[in-house]
């Protein structure tokens, strides 16, 4: 790992304690629509001196430039990609996800290629389909179902399962590849089980640009399954065209188990594991959400959200969840709502990643890591309380900040002490 004097990689840039050095990273949000084709993430800042840890100036750097060897693999990952090869895929995730300075350089580069080779091209027609559920729905089995009659139809189908990661390892826990035999065997779909890292919400803080990847190589579908613990519905609802709610035909009061603000965000909301004996509690629990709905305010004014049943087991009621997206999809690139919602969440995008990257940038920065672990000390004794830590840290990174940009000083307010004893 580079010292803070060496560089910060945040999101592709290089950054010398909060600076960019010039190579500017590109985040595509690819669209359907041909005044949306893309999103563009750039940061503008030239090269400037690099800090000392002791806050003196530097002599300065020189703006970083891959090496040939990176240069190569760039050219090589794009051309794969572009080629709807598999493996360049698999590997163009890997370095996505990698927290390497250097693999995000690359990673960056390889955003910078691909955007212009797409804004060249013809637009993307991709579909990008949420879904969540509580645990034990059945969200591996639908997504199988669902995906293998995609795929024979013609579609190819990218599934991004964001699985809970182990606080031991990091990795992931459920091991969703293994529970869809039959769609992992199939060549015309790619399933991608990401460890979600401990984001909270459950959602892979890469999930957003692995579907960009997954778009480069030809996947017109690309479906997004979160584990379903809470904030992850609305992350997964910020990433994706329409957001499908797998609920269980039995578990108690559903109406009651499963949160409003959630139901609200579904377009569609599917009971599962309409079968057997499970069929009249599935039909009930079917009516009981569409009389609900009828009190709650629609995401958009011109698709009233649908309730559907379907089975897994005998593939029931696909065929019709299948058309109902297909109409959400049509309604919504005709109507112009597929162009809106995209460039919205592009702009939440480039904020999720501000707040991530100050974070991060904050957390590396000299001065702070000099008072962190004191200041953790004594907040674990009970000596200090963790907002007058919070306030502490906060201060330091602003006050270091402001002697490395004086103009900034007069711009930037303290925290109120009035408001730090808490």
């Amino acid at each position: 790992m580079r010292s803070m004097r060496a560089g910060l990689v945040l999101h592709g840039r290089l950054l010398v304690t909060g600076r960019s050095l010039g190579l500017s990273p590109t985040r595509p949000c690819r669209s359907t629509a041909s005044d949306s084709s893309a999103c563009e993430l750039k940061s503008k800042l030239g090269p400037t001196g690099a800090p000392s840890s002791d806050g003196a100036r530097s002599q300065p750097v020189q703006e970083p430039v891959l090496s040939h060897q990176e240069e190569m693999m760039v050219r090589r990952l794009a051309e794969g990609l572009l080629a709807q090869n598999r493996a360049s895929l698999a590997r163009a995730i890997t370095l996505l996800e990698s927290r390497l300075p250097r693999s995000r350089l690359v990673s960056a580069a390889l955003f910078d290629r691909l955007l212009a080779a797409q804004t060249h091209g013809a637009s993307s027609e991709s579909f990008r389909v949420g879904l969540s559920g509580p645990p034990g729905v059945g969200k591996s089995s639908f997504i199988e179902v669902l995906g293998k009659a995609l795929t024979d139809r013609g579609h190819r189908v990218a599934v991004l399962a964001v699985d809970p990661s182990s606080h031991t390892s990091g990795g992931s826990l459920m091991g969703d590849k293994t529970r869809m035999p039959e769609l992992t065997r199939d060549l015309r779909a790619y399933i991608r089980p990401s460890p979600t890292g401990g984001m909270l919400g459950g959602v892979a803080r890469s999930t957003r640009d692995t579907i960009v990847l997954c778009e480069a190589a030809g996947f017109n579908i690309v479906l997004v399954e979160t584990v379903g613990v809470g904030q992850s519905e609305f992350a997964v609802a910020d990433m994706v065209d329409i957001f499908v709610l797998l609920i269980p035909p039995a578990g108690g009061d559903e109406l009651q188990g499963i949160k409003r603000g959630i139901v609200e965000l579904a377009d569609l909301i599917v009971v599962t594991k309409a079968d057997g004996e499970l069929i009249v509690p599935a039909r009930q629990v079917q009516a009981e959400y569409t009389s609900a709905l009828k009190f709650l305010r629609p995401r958009w004014s011109k698709w009233k959200p649908k309730v559907l049943s379907v089975s897994a087991q005998n593939g029931e009621g696909m065929a019709q969840l299948w058309e109902k997206m297909e109409d959400f999809c049509r309604l919504a690139r005709v109507s112009g709502e597929l162009t809106v919602r995209r460039r919205n969440q592009c702009v939440s995008w480039m904020w999720g990643l501000v707040r991530e990257g100050a974070a991060e940038m904050l957390l590396n920065y000299p001065a702070v890591r000099r008072r962190a672990k004191e200041l953790e000390q004594r907040v674990a004794k009970g000596d200090l309380p963790p907002g007058v830590a919070a306030d502490t840290l906060l201060e330091a990174f602003i006050g270091a900040t402001c002697r490395e940009f004086p103009l900034m000083e007069q711009h930037v307010e303290k925290p109120d002490e009035s408001t730090s004893e808490r």
